[in-house]
């Protein structure tokens, strides 16, 4: 049912040929019911998560091992439509990083192929392992590992030295630690890590299988708490409800900006054109299980979430309400369709990437230099995501807001740059 709020901001529509007032505030405050629903969601799967690691830990199996990794691909449906909150949110911009750092130096945290190498100067810590090392040196000081907990590896493994891909923590650390490294570069293929790598006793494979086990945990546990911190703040009482929801201008800037970076800078440029540059399968999203199919579909999907104001939650229900769509069919009908069009157009072809990707042409192999059906594919969802980015554009323009700066990205603006 719709609030009952000041007509200060209201914009007149028609529905059914009986007039009513649609909110600006309405349409902000159910964006902050889909983050609501959209982090709570994130939150569950990741305790489904915790309990598969929990089971993987105390009875080492295939099995277990499998059900554990299901689980977190699992996790991540409902966490990459919350992408879109990231920018604009402040309070969510600031924790991201926590949970969803990519790409990593995976030998910060465990045993990698010789292929990897050592320390380097960009990051001498890039090889550490610590669960092969009860004491660590980190930026000079001599740290105690003996005990992995998530308050070793959330204040001092995580970044460690200011190092950005010291990531330690968040969705990908566990990936790392369910799948292994995927040594196949464009071949197919994902990481292959063993269940053994958790057995006890004679059948544990690349030592120190009790630490690696104590490091999933602490990792996943962290996770959950991280996630349980956002969630909160989108309560009815939560702090980035209440900021979003506290000027209905600035919230639909926020809902904009959030959408428009995410399109163009972040997954057009960052996730998907600047891998194809490099033809580069270590710039893929999910790199060690082989899921960025999914990640980028679930962006896209997040977008689309919050234009038309609808999410379907993980237990099939949908919440839904007054929406941005609504809002720019009153000022603007074509640019609504439009717009539309555009997000069908960019769900289209990131469907059709996932539908390759699960039919056995993953994503790594469409990075493939000189692979020209990956190349289309990748392309297909870059293009079409710059086109639903205009679409915003013109839509910030309609509404008359000011103050949007969407996120860039070398490889769309100056790719000669990628290169230097």
């Amino acid at each position: 049912m719709l609030r009952t709020l000041l007509a200060t901001t209201a914009v007149f529509c028609s529905l059914g040929g009986a007039g009513f007032a649609l909110e600006k505030s309405e349409v902000v405050a159910t964006y902050a019911d889909i983050a609501e629903a959209g982090y709570a969601d994130s939150l569950a799967t990741a305790k489904t998560l915790q309990d598969a690691v929990d089971a993987l830990i105390e009875s080492p199996s295939e099995e277990t091992l499998a059900a554990a990794r299901e689980a977190w691909l699992a996790a991540r449906v409902p966490y990459q439509q919350t992408e879109v909150y990231r920018f604009g949110n402040a309070i969510v911009d600031d924790w991201e990083g926590k949970v969803n750092a990519w790409p990593l130096d995976e030998g910060l945290i465990d045993y990698v192929d010789a292929s990897y190498g050592g320390p380097t100067d960009a990051n001498e810590l890039a090889a550490l392992n610590v669960i092969a090392n009860p004491e660590i040196n980190v930026a000079g000081k001599t740290v105690d590992a003996s005990t992995i907990t998530p308050e070793l590896i959330a204040d001092t493994l995580n970044e460690a030295d200011g190092i950005e891909t010291n990531v330690a923590r968040g969705y990908h650390a566990i990936e790392f630690l369910l799948w292994g490294q995927d040594l196949n570069g464009t071949e197919a293929g994902a990481g292959d890590r063993p269940w053994t790598d958790y057995a006890n006793g004679d059948d544990c494979t690349n030592g120190n299988c009790d630490r690696r086990g104590d490091y999933l945990k602490a990792a996943t546990d962290l996770l959950v708490s991280d996630l349980e911190f956002m969630a909160a703040q989108w309560a009815e009482d939560g702090e980035a409800r209440a900021e979003v929801t506290a000027d209905a201008d600035a919230g639909l800037v926020t809902m904009l900006t959030g959408m428009g970076s995410l399109s163009y800078g972040e997954q057009a440029g960052e996730r998907m054109r600047l891998g194809l540059m490099l033809n580069d399968p270590e710039e893929e999203h999910d790199c060690f299980s082989d899921n960025t199919h999914n990640s980028h579909f679930y962006d896209g999907k997040g977008v689309q979430n919050v234009y038309l104001g609808s999410y379907t939650r993980v237990d099939g229900t949908v919440v839904e309400g007054p929406s941005l769509s609504d809002l720019v069919a009153a000022e603007a009908p074509d640019l609504d369709s439009e717009m539309q069009t555009r997000l069908d157009d960019t769900m289209e072809a990131l469907g059709a990437i996932k539908t390759a990707a699960e039919g056995g042409f993953s994503y790594d192999m469409m990075l493939e230099r000189g692979n020209e059906e990956g190349e289309e594919l990748v392309m297909g969802g870059v293009n079409a995501l710059i086109d639903q980015t205009r679409s915003i554009e013109r839509i910030v323009t309609a509404l008359g807001l000011d103050g949007i700066a969407f996120e860039g990205s070398d490889s769309l603006d100056n790719p000669n740059a990628v290169f230097q």
